[in-house]
């Protein structure tokens, strides 16, 4: 393999032949051209991340920037979307494994984001099986046994999106000129390489959800990425399109200045709920007056949250572009009749929130709620793919309603727990391979997990960090409670059939670590990553 790599490109990891046949040299080519070419930038975005931090812990509270108030305030466009991006009412999202993708393509949902950063652990395997699988399934030979029973695709599928990986995370088995690659950029080019040509000519595209952006010079980068991809590769500027995920507080304050951008390129924003949640943890991490109640507490109708989803509804279709709602972690529950219904009422109300809002579409993580979610958008749209031409002129959003943190209370005790077993359940299974987990009834993520290690990092330190009783929150209260959530931990996956447990074990110390210790660890996945074999 060595003797056929593009000229300073490195592979630190097996090259199986089924491997080698999408880590093709044009394809390394272009991750080394593209590396060349904006790896400075990406640096400096993630200098300016930094910096923006540092002001924040500081004191610093966002507003809306009067340099780029024209973009805001001018009459502009997007660029004309394809046809199958036309109608995404209901979307499913998962990891890039094999069963899943062709589950999720099957489902009844308009369009399946396949997704190589928070639902999947970035081990060597699963980003280049993910890309194996992808290429198997835009050519329509995806197939499985498994069990005694055959999976493959039906004639009728979803429109697959793909979300690489953010800005934050290398690729840390490729290298060019030395240096560690940008998993994103990784990611993009091996996809785009092996299958922009093939999904033209089968009538689509290649489309992408863009995730943690956090500034509209953010956005340029990637701008600029897509149109090199579109001239390297000799399709025509404006193919390639990407959603991006509204799911940090400071993109929420440049969401105009993030369409333009990207406006050629542009599918509209998404409503990232999880990971918005736990940007402004991280962001307001050090002022004394902020502190979020139980996570269970903060949901969409918490004021923040809401003056958030309706800013990006009303923003997106000012630009003709679509507003997607994000995850309810909700899941079909089979054992218990009588929970699954409570969980089904809550996606309902969820979608259903969205649809009457105006929202175009929204997610959900399992096929079994693809048909409750779909209802509510057809009991809005009829038959209309979307609702783009729904203005809302009553929403009028300005900086004190995206910093309304509410609500501050109720602390629990048995919340606190839930954060500490869903941080060690999470981490103990990201770390052996699997990133997308049903954990007490949610389908958790890197996002989720998030919130819980961030929550509990917080209330240690904020003095409004106190349980019900009036009792704080401290570091030796919680390294106690995580020694008997770790049992707990283990006795249900025992339970469920696993027989090693020194990934939970390891999940528990790397867990106590990240949320007693003085400095925050600015992702949880940088951390891990290091830690893969």
């Amino acid at each position: 393999m060595a003797d056929r790599l593009p000229t300073g490109v490195e592979i630190k990891a097996e090259i199986t032949p089924e491997y080698a046949q999408v880590l093709s040299h044009g394809a390394l080519a272009l991750v080394a051209r593209l590396h060349r070419s904006f790896e400075h930038r990406r640096q400096e975005m993630l200098e300016a991340r930094r910096q923006v931090a540092e002001r924040f812990d500081l004191g610093l509270r966002p507003d809306f920037q009067k340099y780029t108030a024209s973009i805001r305030d001018t009459d502009w466009k997007i660029g004309k979307l394809p046809q199958d991006l036309q109608c995404r009412r209901v979307e499913i999202t998962g990891p890039v494994e094999r069963k899943m993708i062709i589950n999720a393509l099957n489902s009844g949902a308009d369009s399946f984001m396949a997704d190589f950063e928070d639902s999947n652990t970035p081990n060597w395997h699963n980003q280049i099986q993910g890309q194996i699988n992808l290429r198997d399934a835009i050519r329509r030979t995806i197939r499985l046994e498994q069990n005694g029973k055959t999976y493959e695709l039906n004639e009728k599928t979803a429109v697959l999106l793909v979300r690489p990986r953010g800005w934050h995370l290398d690729e840390k088995h490729v290298f060019v000129n030395g240096r560690r690659v940008s998993g994103g950029i990784f990611d993009l080019a091996i996809y785009l390489y092996n299958n922009a040509q093939e999904l033209i000519a089968r009538g689509s595209g290649p489309y992408f959800y863009l995730p943690k952006i956090e500034s509209h010079q953010e956005a340029r980068l990637w701008n600029d990425i897509l149109s090199m991809c579109e001239a390297e590769l000799g399709i025509p500027r404006g193919t390639i399109k990407a959603t991006v995920l509204i799911e940090t507080i400071t993109a929420a304050f440049e969401m105009d200045e993030i369409l333009f951008e990207l406006r050629e390129h542009s599918a509209g924003l998404n409503a990232g709920r999880w990971d918005y949640i736990f940007s402004c943890i991280k962001k307001f991490k050090m002022d004394q007056d902020f502190c979020l109640a139980d996570r269970a507490k903060v949901t969409m109708t918490a004021p923040f949250m809401r003056a958030y989803a309706l800013l990006l509804l009303k923003t997106c279709h000012k630009r003709n572009a679509p507003a997607i709602g994000g995850m309810s972690a909700l899941i079909p529950i089979k054992n218990d009749p009588e929970k699954n219904e409570i969980a089904m009422q809550g996606i309902i109300n969820d979608k259903r929130r969205d649809a009457t809002d105006g929202y175009d579409g929204g997610w959900v993580a399992h096929p079994g709620l693809v048909e409750a979610a779909m209802k509510e958008f057809v009991a809005v749209l009829g038959d209309k793919p979307n609702q783009i031409e729904k203005q809302r002129p009553d929403v009028n959003v300005v900086a004190a309603d995206l910093l309304n943190f509410a609500p501050e209370t109720p602390i629990t005790e048995a919340g606190l727990r839930m954060n500490i077993n869903v941080g060690i359940h999470y981490l103990g299974s990201w770390l052996a391979g699997n990133g997308c987990v049903p954990i007490h009834n949610l389908m958790e993520d890197a996002a989720t997990a998030e919130i819980s290690r961030s929550q509990v990092w917080q209330w240690i330190r904020s003095p409004k960090g106190k349980l019900e009783d009036g009792s704080k929150i401290t570091a030796e209260l919680v390294r106690g409670l995580i020694s008997q959530e770790l049992e707990k931990v283990k006795a249900s996956v025992t339970g469920s059939g696993v027989t090693d447990t020194s990934t939970y074990e390891r999940a528990a110390k790397i867990f106590e670590q990240m949320s007693t210790s003085k400095d925050f660890s600015e992702f949880l996945t940088l951390p891990l990553y290091e830690e893969l074999a």
